[in-house]
């Protein structure tokens, strides 16, 4: 098993703009392949999580998800960074599309996708990490059994006395560069 830095997307890799769901939407921060590629090259597994209510909201379909995840990774890898997996939860106990509008395990703050993720990746979650930009994010690290790092972008203002998270780093380049310096567990 490996640990992993699992990356929240809107508000961590990608400007906040309330529901992304076009690509002309969606501007990735300055700085997210440069964090990406550090944590790669330390050796983690790279994971963006993410709740996207979008969906079961009918801002966008399914599929709008997948193309934005298709080029959040050829942007980072036109850069030299690589992610090991995308997990989205498409779900909200108020949403008005059939099979979305529901309460899962999948939705942060529960860690659903994190588990997830470390059955498909082998991961190590007490020696992992979650990068996020809200309160949720933090919960469901903590859910999980991992770190947090709370990063002042997106809505990180709006949450630091809601979160309890293990550093609070300005975006997500430093807060990468914060956790490699953390020893394991």
């Amino acid at each position: 098993m490996r640990p992993a830095v699992f990356f929240d997307r809107d508000g961590t890799l990608n400007e906040e703009v309330g529901y992304a769901g076009r690509v002309e939407d969606f501007h990735i921060f300055d700085h997210a392949a440069a964090a990406v590629r550090r944590v790669n090259q330390s050796g983690r597994a790279v994971v963006v999580i993410t709740n996207q209510a979008g969906v079961a909201r009918g801002y966008f379909p399914e599929s709008a998800v997948v193309e934005l995840h298709r080029h959040l990774c050829e942007q980072l890898e036109a850069s030299g960074a690589r992610v090991d997996g995308i997990y989205y939860c498409p779900h909200h106990p108020q949403g008005t599309v059939a099979g979305y509008g529901r309460i899962c395990d999948c939705r942060k703050p529960a860690a659903g996708m994190l588990r997830q993720a470390a059955a498909d990746l082998d991961l190590d979650l007490a020696n992992s990490w979650v990068i996020g930009d809200s309160r949720h994010d933090v919960g469901a690290a903590h859910a999980a059994g991992a770190r947090a790092v709370l990063v002042r972008t997106g809505y990180g203002e709006r949450d630091l006395d809601a979160a309890a998270p293990e550093y609070v780093a300005a975006d997500a380049a430093e807060a990468v560069a914060w956790i490699l310096e953390q020893p394991s567990r």
